[in-house]
């Protein structure tokens, strides 16, 4: 019994060690390496909830119950702890969303780590999230992607200015001209507003990627097509290789690992 006692004794100054020495803040165990990741500071909210969730163990015995091989490995649905063999995993949530913190120099690079979110809503999930894999792109694929990006933004600023309180007159005329099938009168609309929203795509180039963004998704890989989608608030410091070894298991028709991958997170000692 003494020895017993001693070797667990041991093994809890070990794991206090390592908490200690390490120089991130969290540290996802999995059954098949640590995964240690930094968490950033311009994502405040996401980085105080993770913190919040691993220090109170919230994360133990859940499992890795999304992997796509060249995409990412996704976990911290609550209802995957103990779920059965072959059940579809990933509707499991905590009662709160987070508030998106998107920011053009936060980016989908191997490594990232980013927060989950349901395809109908863009603030963050509470509690899952995913760890991206990724690809390398070629320039000619990411400057597809660059254009898509420009096409998206501007129907994002026409979007926000239209909906704008002081410029009501112009959807309710938008709207009139639309009711009326006048397609003459809706055009000469959009020509109007056209103007003040090329000045506006004018002064915003959040949405391009920047050659520094462009050099690591040709080299170390990435999902740049997330970005700006999903808000990343940390990265992998070590274990990238274990990214791979996950991302490499045999997964049934919903993505789900057939031999199950279990984590549990530990809140580094500053």
């Amino acid at each position: 019994m003494r020895k017993i006692f001693l070797a667990m004794v041991a093994v809890l100054c070990t794991a206090n060690m390592i908490a200690q020495d390490v120089k991130g803040d969290v540290i996802i165990h999995t059954d098949m390496g640590d995964i240690v990741v930094v968490l950033y500071d311009e994502t405040p909210k996401h980085k105080e909830n993770f913190l919040k969730l691993a220090g109170e163990g919230f994360y133990t015995d859940l499992l890795f119950h999304r992997v796509i091989e060249g995409f990412m490995i996704q976990g911290g649905d609550p209802d995957s702890k103990n779920a059965k063999p072959g059940v579809q995993l990933g509707s499991g949530a905590v009662d709160y969303l987070i508030d998106a913190e998107f920011n053009p120099n936060l980016f989908h690079k191997k490594g990232a780590l980013a927060a989950a979110r349901r395809s109908d809503n863009l603030n963050s999930s509470g509690c899952q999230f995913y760890l991206v894999q990724g690809k390398t792109y070629t320039d000619t694929q990411l400057d597809q992607m660059n254009a898509g990006r420009e096409e998206a933004r501007m129907q994002q600023v026409f979007d926000d200015f239209i909906n704008a309180p002081e410029n009501s007159n112009y959807l309710q005329r938008l709207i009139a001209a639309q009711q009326n099938n006048d397609r003459n009168t809706y055009t000469r609309i959009i020509q109007e507003i056209e103007p003040k929203l090329m000045q506006i795509h004018k002064n915003d180039d959040s949405w391009k990627m920047t050659p520094e963004q462009r050099e690591v998704y040709k080299t170390v890989g990435g999902a740049p097509f997330l970005d700006m989608q999903y808000t990343v608030f940390g990265e992998v410091i070590e274990g990238l290789d274990v990214i791979d070894k996950i991302a490499e298991v045999e997964t049934d028709r919903n993505d789900r690992p057939t031999k199950d991958v279990k984590m549990w997170m530990e809140v580094v000692k500053k």
